[in-house]
Formats: structure tokens, C-alpha cells, sequence
């Protein structure tokens, strides 16, 4: 979900969207029947407690393959194992209870598992059932949730669906190389979100759909990785999902489909 420390991998810069610094997403309007899926990793857990702090925001549907140590008052937590299609779409269909929804946030990934798993630093170093762990999570689930919880997106005004993706899943900027199944499952989510896109603009031409990129996060997923960030470099979750909210709120119809980073710049694939 994030850079972490990698080798420098120096971006053409795309132009950047237009943000109002402000994660109170006055863009989608009042009553938001919001989920968020992820709930209890850190980031999950942050775009949790900045939604219920919204006055705008009327319920909130959180799930998580484990219950998190806290959810704010008024929330509704549901266990859920992003790569059971059908627990995805009993998920959805009661999402909101009933109602239609006006965001989605897939806030879930994988790069390490202690022992079991650890990104690459070469070739020699990929493993068949690895590679097809990472993609299940990084890739398959956040494709399921999109399949299910996409038509459950209200019409007729501005609606969103967003997923945590990472930068270094840009194919042009891959100049360090190894983090082999990370890098692909991220770059294959990037291009799920595009494709979905161009159907969404069809089906819903109000919503919009987007991979994020939220920086290097003070979570457990950069915590083995972080000794090279840069001082000020390490985001709190809870200024990581601020940020990403300002992204989403900034997003307009030309924005669906693409990466952006937390800081409004496009990653280019």
C-alpha cells in the first residue's frame, strides 16, 4: 500500500487534481451511506473514525476478517474474508441496509507475513503460492468487493468507490526492481480499477472509481521497511486518510480509472 523504502524511483509527474484540503467530502452531500472495507488495519481503522466524525455522514458499514480493538459509536462492524465471493455478495447486498451506497473504501493489502511471506529482492526468491496469496488479496478481493458492491452505488449524484493501491505499481517507474509479487498485484489492481471505470462510466456516469496511493504509513504493513524514509516522509493513518478523502472529494468524472497519489498527483501506470 505504500513506497516504504525502496531504492528512489524518480516519477514523470502526471498533472496533479485540483484539491480543496478538505476531507470532509462536500462533493458527495449529505446523508452518505458509506462502507469500509479493511476496518480493522490501520488505515481502515483512521478512514473509519474520520467518516464518523462527519455530520454529513448517516451510517457507516465497516468489515474486517477480524474485529478491530475499536470502532467509534454508531458504527456497524461485519466479519469479512474479501476472497469469499459469496460472503462478499451477502456483504453487499445488506450493505447500507438495503439502501443505496455513496462510497466505498477497500482499504486492504498484503506484502508481508513474518516468515511466511516476505517481498522479493530477486528473482530466485518467487514463490508459486506466495505470488498467488499476494494477488488473491491484493488483486482478486478488491476486484469481488468492485463486482458486488459497485451496483450498490446510488445514481444521480456524485458517488464513490476507492481502493488502496500503491505507487509502486507503476510499470514506468520501476527502476529498483525485486518486491516482484507487490509490485504485480498492485499494478494488476491498478488495471482492474481502469477497466471497471469504463463500465461504471457507462452504467453510473456519477461514480467514480479510484486507486490510491497513500504514502508511507505508520502501520504493521511498513513497519519492517521503514528505515530509510525520509524525515517527515512516516504519514499517521489518520493524516494519510485525511488526505485520501481530500482526493476523493476533489475527483470528478475525468479522474475515474487513474492512481493518485495522497497528495493529488497522478502515478502513471
Amino acid at each position: 500500500m505504500s513506497d516504504l523504502t525502496l531504492p528512489p524511483e524518480t516519477m514523470t509527474r502526471a498533472p496533479a487534481m485540483r484539491l480543496n484540503g478538505d476531507p470532509a467530502l462536500p462533493s458527495l452531500g449529505p446523508d452518505l451511506r458509506v462502507c469500509v472495507i479493511g476496518a480493522s488495519g490501520g488505515l481502515g481503522g483512521a478512514f473509519v473514525a474520520r467518516l464518523a466524525a462527519l455530520p454529513t455522514v448517516a451510517r457507516i458499514d465497516a468489515y474486517s476478517r477480524q474485529a478491530p480493538a475499536a470502532m467509534p459509536t454508531g458504527v456497524a462492524w461485519f466479519p469479512l474474508d474479501i476472497t469469499d465471493e459469496a460472503k462478499v455478495a451477502e456483504a453487499a447486498a445488506t450493505a447500507g441496509d438495503g439502501a443505496p451506497l455513496n462510497l466505498v473504501v477497500v482499504a486492504t493489502g498484503l506484502l508481508h507475513d513474518g516468515d511466511r511471506l516476505q517481498p522479493e529482492k530477486t528473482w530466485r526468491a518467487l514463490d508459486g503460492a506466495a505470488l498467488e496469496r499476494t494477488f488473491r488479496i491484493n488483486t482478486v478481493g478488491p476486484a469481488l468487493v468492485a463486482k458486488h458492491f459497485l451496483p450498490r452505488l446510488a445514481k444521480g449524484r456524485k458517488t464513490a468507490f476507492a481502493a488502496l493501491s500503491a505507487r509502486v505499481g507503476s510499470i514506468s517507474d520501476n527502476r529498483a526492481g525485486g518486491w516482484h509479487a507487490y509490485r504485480a498485484s498492485k499494478a494488476a489492481l491498478n488495471m482492474i480499477i481502469r477497466t471497471l471505470a469504463v463500465e461504471l462510466t457507462h452504467r453510473n456516469p456519477d461514480a467514480v472509481c479510484l486507486a490510491l496511493h497513500p504514502g508511507t504509513v505508520d502501520t504493521g504493513l511498513s513497519k519492517p521497511f521503514r528505515r530509510n524514509v525520509a524525515a517527515g516522509g512516516l504519514f499517521t493513518p489518520e493524516r494519510s486518510a485525511g488526505a485520501l478523502m481530500s482526493v476523493i472529494d476533489g475527483a470528478g468524472p475525468t479522474a475515474s480509472g487513474r492512481l493518485f497519489a495522497w497528495d493529488g498527483q497522478e502515478v502513471l501506470p
